[in-house]
């Protein structure tokens, strides 16, 4: 005959487990942002107030 009690202990732990494993494998499969694009809108926004200033002050 089989034990009618269930430990929720060990049903919590599992699930936590489970959770935790899930997790940890959208942070890894989660690609890196690249700063790329800062970067890119940085150059350019001194680029266009570099062309601005010199047509400016000719």
């Amino acid at each position: 005959m089989s034990d009618q009690h269930i430990d929720p202990a060990g049903n919590t732990q599992a699930f936590r487990a489970f959770a935790n494993a899930r997790e940890q494998e959208a942070a890894a499969a989660k690609p890196k942002k690249s700063p790329l694009l800062p970067i890119l809108a940085v150059v350019l926004g001194i680029a266009i107030i570099g062309v601005v200033a010199f047509l400016l002050l000719q």
